[in-house]
């Protein structure tokens, strides 16, 4: 679906630092990627993690959420998203999705918040529970940016904390300014299939400066710094980036740009190709840019979705469906929701089409593969 790409200094990098013999989470490669990350995105500070669903769950713990509290999410996502919250205790709520972005719905919150919700000194509590809301985490589907400027003003006038899910969106930008940046916090991903990759990798980016030191005490084992001492004033854990990873990303973060660019001809030749064949490809909608992360398709049905999947993997073209909602998988089949309408409606239909960059493209020759 998204092969990872190695043609700049990644081999180089790597051969550096191992012989600085600096290879696990101490070593100059961790700051610089953080430095590159921060810059690229906008973001103020950036705190690498060993995976992007480490940095979502530190994150949580970050903004506040605490055992027994309920995380607003949604269910049309990627389960590391539910998985992370449920390491803090929390119980998950889903609202519904949108269906040109597949991310987070403004309108459905809006409603959720009208109907569900208690304000009580400055503090938002589920009717229905009783419980404290203390977070709101969206996601940016597939690198499609959601309407996170309406959320987030949502989410301001309850008091509830937004961290966003942009572990598929590096690159994606609403008017110009770079998803993730619009929440307390957000959290992006360096896995092997993503845009650009460390291995296995993640990130905490935010404006916040206090935030920002907590994070990294929080994901270096909470160590107070000492020439030799080992003293540790909360439980922490250990989910540093190693410094061989870094050395990784940063090689990567030096070709991104003509990833991005490579990306966004190929979700071009794909939009040319599906309109001739009167198929609906998602885009990103008015006034932001998508990374393309992922092209997906919406077909009319079901039956059509399976027929196609058959047809294309039975052929060698790997292709697949858009998750199973949350909602479906046993561990979070009692969470609270509204109903899940655009939800339903698209897991039935969506399919996503391999997206790598084609093999010659950074080469210079965009029309291959």
């Amino acid at each position: 679906m998204h092969r990872p790409v190695f043609s700049g200094n990644e081999k180089q990098y790597l051969i550096d630092c191992i012989d600085s013999n600096f290879v696990s989470s101490v070593g100059a490669r961790v700051t610089e990627f953080e430095q590159q990350i921060a810059a690229f995105t906008g973001a103020k500070y950036a705190i690498a993690t060993v995976n992007g669903t480490a940095a979502l769950h530190a994150a949580l713990q970050l903004a506040g959420v605490l055992p027994g509290d309920e995380v607003i999410s949604q269910a049309l996502t990627f389960i590391a998203t539910c998985n992370a919250l449920s390491y803090t205790g929390a119980h998950a709520v889903f609202v519904d999705v949108d269906r040109d972005t597949m991310g987070m719905s403004a309108d459905a919150l809006r409603r959720f918040l009208t109907d569900k919700v208690e304000r009580r000194d400055g503090e938002a509590f589920n009717k229905a529970t009783g419980r404290r809301i203390a977070a709101c985490a969206p996601m940016h589907t597939f690198g499609l940016p959601c309407r996170i400027e309406e959320i987030v003003a949502l989410c301001d006038e309850y008091g509830i904390p937004v961290i966003e899910d942009a572990a598929e969106s590096l690159g994606s930008y609403v008017g110009g300014r770079h998803t993730g940046t619009f929440g307390k916090l957000a959290t992006l991903s360096f896995n092997g299939n993503k845009v650009i990759t460390t291995g296995g990798g993640g990130m905490i980016i935010t404006d916040d400066e206090e935030l920002a030191i907590k994070a990294k005490h929080l994901t270096t084992t909470a160590k107070i710094p000492h020439p030799y001492e080992f003293v540790h004033d909360m439980t922490g854990y250990n989910y540093r980036m190693p410094n061989l990873n870094a050395a990784l990303g940063c090689a990567q973060m030096e070709e991104l740009p003509k990833f991005l660019a490579i990306k966004a001809d190929v979700a071009r030749r794909y939009e040319e190709f599906c309109a001739a064949q009167g198929i609906a490809l998602a885009q990103a909608r008015e006034g932001t840019v998508a990374n393309y992360w992922l092209n997906a398709i919406v077909l009319d049905s079901l039956e059509q979705r399976d027929a196609f999947l058959e047809y294309t993997n039975s052929r060698g073209v790997m292709t697949r469906p858009v998750w199973r909602l949350m909602t479906r998988l046993e561990m979070y089949k009692d969470c609270q929701h509204d109903g899940l309408e655009n939800s339903r409606w698209l897991e039935d239909r969506v399919v996503n089409l391999p997206s790598s960059v084609p093999d010659g493209a950074m080469a210079g020759d965009q029309g291959a593969g």
